[in-house]
């Protein structure tokens, strides 16, 4: 699999379950969810603002996508929802490597810039470096319906886990790959 493959098997509407050990807190909590996962066209505004605040040229970016998601904790009597653009750029050395911006990050909801690698048994590891901590994703494909992601949040130092996370996710429909 290589990185198109990997951003083109994502799109799509998702049922999400996921399981959290908040360390910080001594809590389990699980989370069911539904995420949408849709393509997004280069010259988008969103995109283009993204872009233009990190001083990225649109020429250069591949598969910008927007994820929502609305959910219920277990945790929380609120029902969770959200958004937030997401722009790859590849490194231009390799196809299967680069960074991945976004207007509201995942450990803390502010622009951030996360690394991201796609290894050759086709899992994709993405490191976000926030003010207050440090997160890092792991999502890969059992089959084009169903994908695992675990997650963990550090210090920023880097030497203490606050938050560890599992989640399932199965397609419910959408856009398995560009061939079909």
């Amino acid at each position: 699999m290589n990185i198109t493959e990997f951003f083109e098997m994502s799109f799509g509407q998702w049922r999400s379950q996921r399981s959290a050990h908040h360390l910080a807190f001594a809590h389990f909590e699980q989370v069911i969810s539904q995420i949408n996962i849709e393509l997004l066209n280069h010259e988008d505004p969103e995109v283009v603002e993204i872009c233009q605040t990190y001083n990225i040229d649109i020429s250069t970016i591949t598969h910008p996508f927007r994820m929502t998601w609305e959910g219920e904790s277990d945790w929380d009597d609120k029902p969770l929802s959200g958004k937030t653009v997401l722009v790859p750029v590849p490194d231009p050395q390799t196809n299967n490597k680069g960074k991945l911006l976004r207007d509201q990050g995942y450990a803390e909801t502010i622009p951030a810039v996360g690394n991201y690698h796609l290894s050759e048994d086709g899992i994709f590891t993405l490191v976000t470096a926030y003010e207050n901590a440090a997160a890092e994703e792991k999502i890969w494909f059992v089959n084009p319906n169903l994908r695992f992601r675990a997650a963990t949040i550090k210090t920023s130092d880097g030497k203490g886990v606050t938050t560890a996370s599992f989640s399932s996710e199965i397609r419910k429909q959408g856009i398995v790959n560009s061939k079909q």
